[in-house]
């Protein structure tokens, strides 16, 4: 496959345009998914009717959203879940009740009983109660309820100057939450957040590609400074007082989740994120203590907390290293342990009164599969067969699962199976793409760690080298999955002669504690010499000319690929930076903190991690890419980058998006960033 450079810009990746969203309907009877029959990014609501194979679209196309239609609100939410389909995007059943919600056209579209009703105008985030029986949802800050029978509204609660039912920033974009409401599992009681933010300083943002000036005000917590105050209300579904829950001075609002026996289980977590703690509150907002996660660098928040209806609970805890899964009882004493060993659970997948369903990689961190565990205790059994990654989806009654599978050598098939893994019905199977899987190497750092990089070689070796790095937390960018092999751009550097390498170095995921930790406090260096260490080993093999090596990287990765070539003048020649954090003060406190405490305290880790510090010692190439409208990391990281290079007389140089967010959205500017990108190596290599 002779690839373009539109071919490198375009998305979906070949292979990759799947069902998403797959969700069995109550009953089991069917699945429901999110699909584009075209095989591009709109997409359209579908079913799959478990008995006869059958399959009905639910909802077209011309019913959801396109980019241009979007309000500001909802876009920055697309920003926050990293969203590039259009089209249906979300749908979401009822737990207990065969009603469906699908928010489009600036309303909640609501299927019940054999009737659709279009309700809730200019709602945000909307839930079902797990009865069906009403609808949340926000609306100017402001948090409502519908009855689904016949759209009637009621506001629950409005703050002054806060919004009531919203998740803050740092909640969506670094805590992986999303929603700021909670039904009760009986739908008569929501629990929901209070932001205020008000006195955080407002960051401008200005259209600067506009005909007409358009200005963003973001309250934004930098790294050190003042956070959001959260505090946590209980209110009836039927209106009248809230009870005001306090998670304390300066601490995160992790999640919520309610209990079968009526009680809200609320995850706490301290501003230095060594501390999790887990509180169960009534109704009336009295609470005690369940459970308490400590660490000396950082616990990791999870979605893992799962409820039987006896009443004890699964919890994931990474105390020994590894994620493993732990079953306590209800008032948070330990039961038993469910999983164990040197690999990590990444997730539950389903709960049956039995059994627990998880992914992990038990046998290699280089794949994914689907196992299960007797709640009474025994031995894991893998219930996914073929080598690569595995998604699944978990019916509740544990008879069925949907299964997920790609590897490097195979585009992604979905498959929907029965519980011992026969399969009842082919959902999609990619087309044959012809691109060749990279090689998987391990190889030893200076200090002997193991760590995997994946190859893409040229024709004609030695080559000249362009690292691909992210390099940082909760990514793995080397794993026997597809998105490896359908890396177009990597593919297209080999294909003009170049040999691409990923790899991961220490602080990434999927390997343990101590190795993500690596990086505490000193962001900037370990996960440097790793990569060093990895165009070492190349060379030393004969396999590039270690007098041209590139990196290239985008958000961590362009943070990296800068600070190699700062750092790392001596390996590497070029560098291509997108988006990248330049100063670390200047990033949110959730996600900095975590990694490097506050400024305040780790004032040298700050100062060493910072491009900045090391301009004067940069001597190769270098071209900075950044949107001028990214909320996440701002073009701020890199005017004052730029200013930096200037006042050291560093030659660069300099690709700006104005209308583009941290993620670049629109092809032609995606056609024209890879074509600066592929000039630079080849002329810089």
């Amino acid at each position: 496959m002779k690839l373009t450079l539109r071919d490198v810009a375009r998305f979906p990746r070949p292979g990759a345009a799947i069902p998403g969203k797959i969700a069995f309907a109550p009953g089991g009877r069917a699945i429901t998914f999110l699909h584009s029959p075209g095989g591009g990014l709109t997409r359209e609501l579908w079913s799959l009717d478990l008995r006869t194979g059958e399959r009905a679209r639910l909802f077209d196309a011309s019913q959801g959203v396109t980019e241009e239609t979007l309000t500001r609100e909802e876009a920055l939410r697309r920003e926050r879940q990293r969203l590039r389909e259009t089209g249906v995007t979300h749908y979401a059943w009822a737990q207990e009740k065969d009603v469906l919600m699908v928010p489009s056209g600036g309303a909640v579209h609501v299927l019940a009983g054999g009737t659709q009703r279009r309700m809730a105008e200019g709602a945000v985030d909307p839930h079902l109660s797990r009865d069906g029986r009403l609808l949340g949802f926000v609306r100017e800050g402001a948090l409502f309820v519908a009855e689904v029978a016949t759209g009637e509204e009621k506001c629950l609660s409005r703050g002054d100057g806060v919004t009531h039912g919203l998740a803050e920033f740092v909640a969506q974009e670094e805590m992986g939450r999303s929603s700021g409401f909670w039904f009760s599992r009986d739908g008569r009681t929501l629990a929901f957040e209070e932001v205020d933010d008000r006195h955080i300083p407002a960051y401008p943002i200005v259209h600067q590609g506009k005909e007409r000036i358009e200005i963003e005000e973001h309250r934004y917590p930098f790294a050190g400074e003042r956070n959001a105050k959260v505090r946590l209300g209980i209110v009836s579904a039927d209106g009248g007082p809230v009870r005001w829950v306090d998670v304390g001075e300066d601490r995160y609002l992790a999640r919520v989740a309610w209990h079968p026996d009526g009680r809200a289980f609320v995850q706490i977590q301290s501003r230095d994120q060594r501390r999790l703690e887990l509180w169960a509150y009534g109704v009336d907002g009295r609470g005690e203590r369940i459970l308490v996660e400590e660490s000396p660098t950082w616990v990791n928040l999870h979605h893992d907390l799962r409820f039987l209806e006896g009443g004890e609970f699964l919890w994931a805890s990474e105390r020994t290293g590894f994620k493993h899964l732990y079953l306590y009882d209800r008032t948070g004493t330990p039961i038993r342990t469910l999983t164990s060993g040197p690999w990590a659970v990444d997730g539950i997948a389903g709960v049956t009164e039995r059994e627990v369903y998880f992914a992990g990689g038990r046998e290699s961190p280089l794949e994914r599969h689907l196992y299960r565990v007797p709640l009474s205790g025994g031995e894991p059994e893998r219930l996914t067969r073929g080598p690569g990654m595995h998604d699944a989806i978990v019916a509740r009654d544990g008879s069925a699962f949907v299964d997920i599978h790609d590897s490097r050598s195979r585009p992604y098939s979905v498959t929907v199976r029965r519980a011992d893994g026969a399969v009842m019905h082919l959902l999609h199977a990619s087309e044959a793409v012809e691109l060749p899987a990279p090689e998987i190497v391990p190889f030893r750092s200076r200090d002997g760690e193991t760590l995997y990089m994946a190859l893409y070689k040229p024709e004609r070796l030695p080559a000249p080298c362009v690292v691909e790095v992210y390099g940082g937390p909760h990514v793995q960018m080397v794993n026997d999955g597809w998105m490896l092999t359908a890396d177009l751009r990597a593919q297209y550097l080999a294909q003009q002669g170049h040999l691409v390498v990923r790899i991961d170095n220490r602080g990434s995921a999927r390997r343990g504690l101590a190795f993500e930790t690596a990086i505490a406090g000193r962001m900037g260096t370990i996960e440097v010499r790793d990569q060093v260490d990895g165009v070492r080993h190349l060379a030393s093999q004969g396999l590039i000319d270690a007098n041209r090596v590139g990196v290239f990287g985008w958000s961590y990765g362009g943070y990296m690929a800068a600070m190699c070539l700062a750092q790392a003048g001596e390996v590497f020649r070029a560098a291509v930076a997108g988006a990248p954090v330049t100063a670390w003060e200047g990033y949110d406190t959730h996600y900095t903190e975590r990694y490097m405490r506050s400024p305040q305290e780790n004032q040298e880790g700050y100062r060493g991690g910072s491009v900045l510090t090391h301009v004067e010692k940069i001597r190769g190439a270098l071209l900075v890419i950044h949107g001028m409208l990214d909320e996440n990391v701002h073009f701020r990281h890199t005017a004052r980058l730029v200013q930096a290079l200037v006042r050291a007389r560093k030659p660069h140089e300099l690709l700006l998006l104005p209308d583009e967010r941290h993620m670049p959205r629109g092809e032609e500017d995606r056609v024209t960033m890879e074509e600066r990108l592929a000039d630079f190596f080849s002329r810089r290599l």
